[in-house]
């Protein structure tokens, strides 16, 4: 899985040319900011109005156009570190749905960042409507524009740093979605899809986790099976030791064999990776020899019995092999 975590912008350029927007020197930035006059709100609390030069129109054919005079070349987006606490929380949490709902991305993108700051600095107060903004939020997952769907990636992560187990029956869309968009070829959109997956992993229960993500390791996509396999393993990895015990042994060992068997290379390196921190967990629970010296002796059934005893010779052999390989290949 990426580790990679260099900012990249997301650059969504004209269908004209820029020169009046040169002119005028309105380039929108990360917090969404537009030139304001003297009746114009502050846009930190969300509830500045959008001019009209700043948006998609509709023509008469039912197809749109931008208005050149005035719009959006670069959007930047803030690290969660950096989002500042809102001024008017009930007049945001007011305005939420509708905002998020709207036609106007820019606004919609405003109003991801202002779930973020809520979801930071006020979570208590976004519990009443959290199941409609979440459903919200996979709207916006599915929108077309990488502005949109990025700054909805970054939200979920916020939001599952806030709310943790509490939603874990609420997010199985949101799941997918995070599937689907840690898949795509668009690098910087796969890439922060990947941190927030990190990040789930981090925030929930492995035991509530790993059965949402177990359906992922059958799905017809190569990609989200791979995707799925190496959350599933980073998970197990969380579970600790006892954590596996109670999961079942013999249940990871079979979806450790399932994923060996995948056609794509990270599949089958999370399932060497989950086979080996099975076999770990194995060989630690097992009793340790009583040598008595009569036959009443405890005897230790090794990792190759267990094997040979729960899955196929071809299946046992292949868990063997790939633990044999990692073991070698492990540094001293």
């Amino acid at each position: 899985m990426s580790d990679s975590e260099q900012a990249l912008k997301d650059i969504n350029p004209l269908p004209e040319k820029l020169s009046s927007e040169e002119k005028h020197g309105n380039l929108y930035k990360g917090n969404f900011s537009i030139p304001r006059d003297e009746n114009s709100k502050n846009l930190k609390d969300g509830l500045g109005i959008i001019p009209t030069s700043l948006v998609s129109s509709t023509t008469d054919d039912g197809g749109t156009h931008s208005i050149p005079d005035i719009a959006v070349s670069e959007v930047e987006y803030i690290e969660s570190e950096n989002l500042d606490d809102l001024l008017s929380v009930e007049s945001n949490i007011s305005t939420l749905a509708e905002r998020l709902n709207c036609k106007d991305w820019v606004l919609v993108c405003e109003a991801l960042n202002n779930v973020r700051q809520l979801s930071i600095y006020h979570k208590e107060k976004l519990m009443g409507i959290l199941d409609e903004i979440l459903k919200l939020i996979v709207k916006c997952l599915k929108n077309p524009r990488s502005a949109v769907c990025k700054t909805a990636i970054m939200t979920s992560s916020d939001i599952f740093k806030a709310y943790n187990d509490s939603i874990i029956e609420s997010f199985d869309p949101l799941l997918y979605q995070l599937f689907l968009k840690s898949s795509q070829d668009k690098r910087f959109v796969c890439e922060a899809a990947e941190r927030t997956l990190i990040t789930m992993i981090t925030c929930f229960s492995s035991l509530m986790l790993l059965p949402k993500i177990q359906p992922y390791l059958k799905h017809k996509n190569p990609r989200i099976r791979a995707k799925a396999s190496m959350c599933f393993c980073g998970s197990v990895q969380s579970l600790g030791m006892d954590g596996i015990q109670i999961y079942g042994i013999d249940k990871l060992i079979e979806v450790a064999i399932t994923q060996l068997h995948d056609q794509l290379p990270e599949s089958r390196e999370a399932a060497r990776s989950l086979a080996l921190k099975v076999k770990e967990a194995y060989e630690k629970s097992q009793p340790p020899v009583v040598e008595t010296g009569d036959s009443d002796s405890v005897c230790k059934l090794s990792w190759e019995d267990f094997c040979q005893s729960k899955l196929s010779a071809l299946d046992a052999q292949a868990i063997l092999r790939a633990t044999c390989v990692v073991k070698e290949n492990a540094p001293v």
